[in-house]
């Protein structure tokens, strides 16, 4: 019998199953209409009531029953964030997780991650969303300038936010981070130090803050007389390949003086590619490079590292698909973040 227990209709019920409205009903002695009401904060139902109601709920570790609150209302009580599984190891992932969930904590909602790989049709994971009807709303990074997600998102009214920008027309919610700032400042602090040969580690030329980026980067290059030295790897270059590329790089009689780099496992990698070559930080070269955690920071000081919050991204991603969802203009759910310097 330990493993049973005694439903409100005298039958035996499994430990094991989910704990339902009827299961609340029965440890309480209440009715599952009067469960149910003070589970949802009816105004009719007492406080000491919806007390005891929830107290129960939480020991048993009972949650809504999606498929029946979907025939209730139409809603999943879902968003979904479209997730890489090739994003940059260096806290992306778990920074904009947190984000998210810090804000969905206080809802009804709950966060369901849709992996895909970015070398893979991008439209798969929310055509899949979009027939099966599997979420409310959806996050999405990687965010091209005529990204035919937003499009197609667009067109079938489901509501969504993006981490980066569009350029095609469409008025939706976003959050992004001012990449061409920190291009354009970053070419500042090194020339500050005497740098004049500068390379970028850029993002892929697909993507929408590669355009960011460049147009900070050659604003800066332009304002302080600096020159561009080509770099052939991008921040979705294979890490060991930019160590390579760099290495190679500084043996040539082209080698750089400055890096900008718009990734921090890049900048680990291009870090590796100087040292090979014989080159430190600090001394015979210089570098600027985004980062999202300290991790950075504590491995090379040496590095000016820039923080672009992820954490902060998640946040304003998750409150914008929500709000978007109860139906707030996308024109007033779109922010971007500037770059945040280490203190002097």
């Amino acid at each position: 019998m330990d493993s049973k227990k005694i439903s409100s209709g005298g039958t035996t019920q499994s430990a094991h199953e989910r704990p339902t409205l009827k299961t609340i009903a029965f440890m309480t002695g209440l009715g599952i209409t009067t469960v149910s009401r003070a589970l949802k904060d009816a105004p009719d139902i007492g406080a000491e009531t919806k007390e005891r109601v929830r107290m129960v709920a939480r020991q048993l570790g009972y949650q809504p029953n999606r498929a029946g609150v979907r025939l209730r209302t139409g809603k999943t009580n879902v968003i979904a964030l479209v997730l890489s599984i090739d994003e940059e190891i260096m806290g992306f992932t778990s920074q904009m997780v947190f984000g998210i969930s810090e804000v969905l904590a206080g809802t009804q909602y709950h966060l369901v991650i849709t992996p895909h790989s970015h070398s893979k049709d991008p439209l798969v994971p929310v055509r899949y969303i979009l027939d099966t009807g599997s979420a409310d709303g959806v996050i999405i990074s990687r965010t091209e300038p005529d990204d035919p997600r937003v499009e197609l998102m667009h067109e079938r009214g489901l509501p969504f936010a993006t981490h980066g920008r569009t350029n095609m027309g469409i008025s939706h919610p976003f959050h992004d981070f001012d990449n061409e700032a920190f291009a354009r400042e970053a070419v500042r602090a090194l020339v500050a130090k005497g740098r004049r040969r500068i390379a970028l580690l850029q993002p892929p030329a697909k993507l929408t803050y590669y355009l960011h980026t460049q147009i900070g980067f050659q604003t800066g290059l332009r304002e302080c007389d600096a020159q561009e030295v080509p770099l052939r790897a991008s921040t979705d270059t294979a890490l060991a390949e930019i160590k390579d590329t760099v290495e190679e790089l500084m043996r040539s009689p082209h080698a750089p003086d400055g890096f900008v780099c718009s990734s921090s496992a890049g900048a680990i990698a291009v870090n590796a590619g100087l040292e090979a070559a014989g080159f430190r930080l600090g001394h015979d070269i210089d570098m600027v490079a985004k980062q999202s955690t300290d991790v950075l920071s504590w491995i090379r000081p040496e590095i000016i590292s820039i923080l672009e919050d992820f954490r902060q991204a998640g946040r304003e991603l998750g409150k914008a698909v929500i709000a978007r969802i109860d139906g707030v203009e996308p024109e007033l759910l779109q922010s971007i973040s500037p770059p945040v310097w280490p203190k002097s």
